[in-house]
């Protein structure tokens, strides 16, 4: 093989992982903000912005500039060293299995893990090009994964349970239980920062090599920034919150936490003298008629408009409206009356508590994204990083380990990001309402005992899925309920089944590609 030969190979391998990573996106991020989507803490395109930057930025910034060749050492590289463009192809056809699967998977709103979707593509390459025996079989390898689908769901079932049922005794069925919940939020955000951080540490960037430093750095570093946020919640942000809350004050904005105790009573003037009584009665007094008349004059408008433009413009006007469907779509309230019996078997608490902790659950989400970025990219673009290697230097490297240039980051972080924009709004109605009801403090439970249970297996060296563990706190906290009447079982079966679906359909997917684009007759 000559260098920059097989160009065609390394471009088809451009598209295909884009592909992969755009299904991560649609995937993987989209479970992680579902919950704070379903319990009405973030509106979906609140929850896109954030992610944007979160995914993006652990990407570029915080990626691994070095890949691991294959997955979990499921198949050794030094195989193709005599045939360099072999896994050129193996790469590519490996990131087609993977991303046909995932995507097929986020259009059925299945959560299905993208690590593990790789893994079984890069295993079905591994047997169509050397047969079985080349895959490690045994917990090293494939068993190991297995294993995964049944410790990761039951785990953070039983650990974001804990979390619920100690907030739902502490403070929801409490008399009072605004008041007792402002007492705790100090507590809960300083867990909430430290369990954070770790999750960062050992979930986060392998080249920052975090997981590797001592209690000596990691517990100074945890316990001091828990400190700072239960000082600075204590202090500034449970203030705000009475205020904003209890004491209804509508002017008061986030920016001013930090000086929450210099200011006076602020309230918004327009909506004083739309609501009166002094800006807390805030109802809008818009009839339905006047709505809907207002509703048909702005469409009546819209469509004169239209006749109006030029077709530059119209152009235009559509690629915008493409570009943000995926944001428009309904998540909280998607298919709310098939649901309605289900979500009545949940216990409601007050509003004014239950808001209480929706920042902390949209802080535990965010966490997640960027930790996420910086790990769970490398499913794409590793793969991606070991073809432009072979491309560019015309030889495997044998290490296992392959360079990862900064645009190779960039270009899996803008496919992430438009995966979850465009297509993301699947994934995020199965998991937000659709598996139970959800509020912010159940939500927050569930992120939380994700976190928790990744941060925990991690350091103990037990197989996890971030996508299994939210899937299984969901159910856990569902069940906190008190009747098994208030999980949607079906959709559960459904989902674990795409989790046994994964490994096979994605390695036969890229296996038999491989077997076709390997084996087929050339021209001398």
């Amino acid at each position: 093989m000559e260098i920059h030969e097989f160009t065609w190979l390394f471009v088809i391998c451009l598209i295909a992982a884009f592909a992969d990573a755009f299904g991560i996106g649609a995937n993987d991020v989209a479970n992680s903000f579902a919950t704070s989507v379903g319990s009405r803490s973030l509106t979906l395109k609140q929850a896109c912005v954030i992610a944007v930057f979160t995914e993006f930025l652990g990407a570029f910034l915080l990626g691994s500039h070095t890949a691991e060749t294959i997955r979990s050492k499921i198949l050794d590289v030094k195989l193709f060293a005599k045939e360099p463009e072999l896994i050129m192809l193996a790469m590519t056809c490996a990131l087609v299995g993977s991303a046909s699967w995932v995507i097929f998977a986020s259009s059925k709103g299945l959560p299905v893990s993208t690590t593990h979707s790789i893994v079984g593509a890069i295993i079905g390459v591994g047997i169509a090009a050397f047969g079985t025996d080349a895959i490690i079989w045994n917990y090293n390898g494939v068993a190991k994964i297995v294993t995964s689908w049944f410790i990761s769901p039951a785990a953070a079932a039983l650990v974001a349970s804990i979390i619920y049922l100690i907030t739902k005794y502490a403070v929801l069925l409490n008399a009072n239980s605004f008041k007792r919940g402002l007492r705790t939020i100090p507590f809960y955000f300083s867990v909430t920062i430290a369990i954070n951080v770790l999750y960062i540490v050992y979930k986060g960037s392998p080249a920052l090599a975090l997981e590797n430093k001592g209690p000596e750095f990691i517990a100074p570093l945890t316990v001091g920034t828990a400190v700072f946020f239960a000082l600075f919640s204590w202090l500034l942000y449970s203030v705000w919150l009475q205020r904003l809350i209890e004491n209804k004050e509508t002017g008061l904005r986030w920016y001013h936490i930090p000086v929450i105790r210099f200011i006076g009573p602020r309230f918004d003037k327009a909506a004083i003298e739309e609501g009166g009584n002094n800006g807390t009665d805030l109802k809008d007094n818009v009839t339905i008629e006047n709505k809907e008349d207002e509703t048909t004059a702005a469409e009546a408008n819209s469509e004169e408009e239209g006749r109006n433009l030029t077709i530059v413009q119209k152009i235009w006007k559509k690629s915008i409206k493409f570009a943000t469907r995926g944001v428009n779509k309904s998540v909280p309230d998607y298919k709310a009356h098939e649901h309605a019996q289900m979500h009545e078997e949940a216990v409601k608490y007050d509003e004014n508590t239950e808001y209480l902790y929706s920042f902390l659950q949209v802080l535990t989400a965010t966490f997640a994204s960027f930790a996420h970025g910086s790990n769970d990219v490398a499913n794409a673009i590793g793969p991606l990083s070991v073809t432009y290697g072979v491309w560019n230097s015309a030889k495997v490297d044998v290490s296992g380990k392959t360079p990862v240039p900064l645009w190779v980051l960039a270009y899996g972080g803008v496919a992430i990001d438009l995966g979850l924009i465009l297509y993301g709004y699947h994934v995020m109605r199965s998991l937000g309402n659709r598996i139970t009801y959800h509020s912010p403090s159940r939500g927050f439970s569930m992120e939380l005992g994700a976190a928790l249970t990744v941060v925990t297996a991690s350091k103990l060296g037990l197989p996890i899925s971030t996508t299994h563990c939210i899937t299984g706190a969901t159910v856990g906290v569902g069940l906190c309920n008190g009747s098994h009447k208030a999980i949607n079982w079906p959709l559960v079966a459904w989902c674990v089944f795409s989790w046994i679906l994964t490994l096979p359909v994605a390695g036969t997917i890229a296996g038999l590609l491989f077997a076709f684009a390997a084996n087929s007759p050339k021209l001398v």
